[in-house]
């Protein structure tokens, strides 16, 4: 066994028998506790050729794949040093991989634990680019996150944002400009659509931190309550792992706006700045009061960079960092031909998660003449904008057009505008703003920017925009691009899914004029898998076979009835056939139709073999389960949760699980299917794997089982107590499983009660000095409203105070998670200055409680007396006045009206 730990090793030490050994590891450099770890195993170790500082530690047996996947390193340590002019800020680095990691990345301070599958061979192709992407990242979270770590939660973007801006400067260097640029366009896109469609973000700087007095007084308005209870400002644990994601996201977007306003020489200043302070304060005699360089903080960052840079960013600031949302823009133009100008419309959506933007914005003319930049300044949410063009309209004129690299291409011009030079226009070509675009322009300018745009940004919008042009022009422009070997290969796959074509599981979305795939489809799927030989490739096929079972599972439609009179199409499954015609009893058995016995046949010999012959992380299972799950989906196989059920149990490849809980999740939800939920409500309470009881709850999370006012047989008592207890007690030492049981729960019912929960009273007890409220010992309801023993209808009737309740014992409070039905009692400080009024409804009781500790409960009224009709008109108002009470006390109904049972104010 090994014990690999941050520091550095020291010595090792045997006890007498020589059966325990002792690791001895030094850490010089002050570290918080959250960036220290332990790592224990028995491990193969591998010190790298290139670098001996660094050493990977291993599993047995994946020594060989250790060395491939490493083997690269580094290069990414000399540009990290090369770039920010510092070296490493440890003695060592050590990565460890480890099986069942709690996550796929982990750093700490000179140590990043890994999980195993990251590793692959030299025969594996596409594992080497995520491998490659998770490794760099996590060196570049040594400089910022472990070294140098964050002062408050309000500077958790900031570590995540310089980290991930240095990870992208590699990713530029390693894979290429055109892989930077597409990663750029799929996080931005991803950030825009959490915002406008999702829950959003709170604003990635908490409000009265920052040193700059205009961006201290711009965010003045916000408030704790104001960035909302799942704010990794006010609340970390209970922000969910999405709303982390995103994060992360945003933050490097805007760290590189960031740098597209002062320039990359100074930003990158400014982080050498940050790294030699740290280095100052690091150092084993250096002064303690030095320690807080090693701390990063937004108003130090903003500070630094007003110092080398001499600009004023307190407006962006303002914008994009103490404030949440993205720009959305929807823009048209028309062209004057007699002033020779573009009339350019820019109109902003102020919907959901978007944001008024004011400020400059870049529109770039691709003109016959060359293509050109100009910079409109947008000043409310509708402006026009007049721009002058550089080129005349020309006829039956072949030239060479000049594009923005400077390269001059020949264009076949007849489909344009012969009375316009414009070819086609684009809104921020270069992202530097965090937005959403929508632009209307005719379809042979989109077919122009796809054939001659050298952007890949360019190119995919120009996909995604003919998507809505159904020509034969858009089709032979979208084959050209596919056939044309130097278009960046993420574009080519982006034409293919367009066009439908070309590639397997593009081909089997090709549907006749019933919705149904056409049996050559089928069938050409079925002999690329059947005559697929790689016995002289040296790289393997698996991840080719993978493509081919979900090409064969996308051609899977439902069931449909042609009926014959009418020439009506039915959608009907077969087991919705049979119930129809009253054949379904317990001993049918269903026939499959001749497609689904293909597909079934192929999909379960493809299953089999993986047990013989398994392909690298099992892909081909993962794609064999999926396919069974969209076979169920569409009727042509009857639902049955068995076969997910065994392949996500322990012991299987940790992949292999996560596909079959997913289709758990599905089956569940789509079926109502209780065995499936108390089996994933299994996997959460008991898995041995973290990350398995993480990604079940994830996946609930994404896909409920059920609506918040659905009437599903899903939705019971036992789920609710399952959860609550999962949150309450059983994730006591897993802040992150917490996080998600949490964030299941508001999926589910939101913050308001469960409707399987009896709505009844609870018991609390409320300590107004030590600011507590604690659930006593579930007692009995009464027997009717209003109804009181004799002793204290009399002591009420004399208007004499009496106790709410005794102090709790010790067997009271052996039940804090009280179930529902527990009359309500209040114990408050002896103090006199202690004031609180609470009017809580026991059942049909209504009782008024005084901040003294004492309780005034209201009499019932006397059999036979007379009913008082007094104050009629004020009887609405009083209505109205008490249900405002009962809203305010959030604990007036049940036990289980939110997991969040505290004022996010309190200290």
């Amino acid at each position: 066994m090994v014990a690999v730990s941050c520091g550095d090793l020291k010595e090792q030490v045997l006890t007498p028998d020589e059966k325990k050994k002792t690791y001895h590891y030094t850490l010089t450099i002050p570290t918080s506790a959250p960036n220290i770890a332990l790592a224990v195993g028995p491990f193969e170790i591998h010190v790298d050729p290139v670098m001996p500082e660094v050493t990977h530690f291993c599993l047995p047996g994946l020594r060989p794949v250790l060395k491939n996947a490493t083997a690269f390193l580094h290069e990414a340590f000399e540009f990290y040093e090369e770039y920010l002019s510092c070296r490493y800020p440890y003695t060592y680095y050590k990565q460890v991989f480890v099986d069942q990691a709690y996550d796929i990345l982990s750093p700490y301070a000179s140590l990043t634990i890994f999980n195993t599958s990251l590793l692959h061979s030299s025969r594996v192709i596409d594992q080497g680019f995520e491998t490659r992407k998770y490794l760099s990242q996590a060196l570049a979270e040594q400089f910022f996150g472990c070294y140098l770590c964050i002062q408050t939660w309000s500077d958790f973007w900031l570590s995540r944002g310089i980290s991930g801006y240095l990870f992208g400067l590699f990713m530029k260097k390693m894979f290429g400009k055109n892989e930077y640029r597409h990663w750029i366009r799929e996080e931005s896109k991803q950030v825009c659509q959490y915002e406008m469609q999702g829950p959003g973000l709170p604003p990635l700087h908490s409000a009265g931190t920052l040193s700059s007095s205009s961006v201290q007084g711009s965010c003045s308005g916000q408030t704790p309550e104001s960035l909302g209870v799942g704010s990794p400002h006010m609340h970390p644990h209970l922000t969910s792992g999405k709303n982390l994601e995103i994060v992360w996201s945003k933050s490097h977007l805007v760290m590189r706006m960031i740098e597209m306003r002062i320039g990359q020489e100074p930003l990158l200043q400014v982080f050498n700045k940050l790294l030699s302070l740290a280095n100052s304060a690091a150092q084993p005699r250096a002064d303690y009061r030095l320690w807080s360089n090693l701390l990063l903080s937004t108003s130090g960052f903003l500070k630094s960079i007003s110092t080398v840079s001499g600009k004023d960013i307190n407006v962006f600031v303002d914008q994009w960092i103490c404030h949440s949302g993205v720009a959305k823009f929807h823009g048209s133009f028309v062209f004057n031909r007699k002033r020779n100008i573009v009339e350019l419309q820019i109109k902003q959506d102020m919907s959901r998660g978007t944001v008024k933007y004011l400020g400059p914005l870049t529109v770039c003319i691709q003109e016959l003449d060359g293509s050109f930049n100009h910079t409109v300044q947008i000043e409310d949410v509708f402006s026009r904008h007049e721009i002058p063009c550089h080129s005349k309209s020309r006829r039956n004129k072949k030239k060479k057009i000049p594009l923005i690299t400077g390269e001059e291409v020949d264009m076949n011009l007849d489909a344009m505008d012969s009375d316009s030079p414009v070819l086609w226009v684009r809104i921020d070509p270069e992202v530097s703003w965090l937005r959403y675009v929508s632009f209307e322009q005719p379809d042979y300018m989109w077919q122009y920017q796809l054939r001659h745009e050298r952007d890949v940004i360019a190119q995919s919008e120009a996909i995604k925009a003919l998507e809505q042009f159904s020509t034969q022009a858009t089709r032979q422009t979208l084959i050209d691009m596919i056939n044309q070997n130097e278009c960046f290969y993420k574009v080519r796959l982006e034409a293919c899914f367009c066009l439908a074509k070309a590639l397997p599981v593009a081909t089997a979305s090709v549907r006749n004029t019933h919705s149904q795939c056409p049996r050559d489809v089928l069938q050409f799927i079925l002999d690329l898998i059947k005559y697929n030989d790689n016995r002289l490739n040296k790289y393997t096929d698996s991840h080719y076979r993978s493509a081919l079972i979900d090409a064969l599972a996308a051609t899977v439609t439902p069931v449909y009835t042609v009926h014959k009179s009418t020439a009506a199409v039915t959608k009907l499954s077969i087991i919705s056939q049979l119930i129809l015609e009253n054949k379904l009893d317990g001993s049918t058995v269903v026939k499959l139709t001749e497609e689904t016995q293909l597909i079934l046949g192929e999909v379960t010999r493809q299953l089999n073999l993986e047990k013989l012959l398994p392909t690298y992380i099992y892909v081909v299972s993962v794609s064999c389960l999926k396919a069974l799950r969209v076979l169920q989906v569409n009727g042509q196989i009857p639902s049955d949760p068995a076969a997910f059920e065994y392949y996500a149990s322990h012991g299987h490849f940790e992949d292999v699980r996560l596909a079959a809980i997913e289709c758990l999740v599905d089956l569940s939800k789509s079926e109502s299917l209780e065995r499936g939920m108390n089996y994933l409500i299994g996997l959460i309470e008991r898995d041995p794997v973290p990350f398995i009881r993480h990604y079940t709850l994830c996946s609930l999370t994404k896909n409920p089982p059920f609506s918040r006012k659905s009437e599903s047989s899903l939705n019971n008592l036992d789920l609710v107590e399952s959860l609550w207890r999962l949150i309450n007690s059983s994730s006591s030492v897993d802040a992150r499983l917490r996080r998600d049981g949490v964030e299941l729960y508001n999926a589910l019912w939101g913050r308001l009660t469960p409707g399987c929960v009896p709505p009844q009273g609870m018991g609390i007890v409320i300590d107004l000095k030590e600011r507590k409220i604690m659930s006593l010992s579930p007692l009995p309801p009464p027997v009717s409203p209003g109804s009181v023993s004799g002793e204290e209808s009399t002591t009420s009737k004399k208007g004499q105070k009496r106790k709410a309740s005794r102090a709790a014992s010790p067997a009271d409070l052996s039940h804090l998670d009280s179930q529902p039905g527990t009359p309500v009692s209040v114990e408050s400080a002896n103090s006199e200055a202690s004031k609180l009024r609470l009017k809580i409804k026991i059942g049909g009781e209504e009782s008024g409680t005084e901040s003294g500790g004492e309780t005034r409960v209201k009499p019932a009224p006397e059999p036979g007396a007379p009913t008082h009709k007094k104050h009629k008109k004020k009887k609405k108002k009083h209505k109205i006045k008490d249900e405002r009470e009962k809203r305010k006390l959030s604990t007036s109904s049940s036990n289980y009206d939110s997991p969040l049972m505290f004022d996010a104010s309190l200290p």
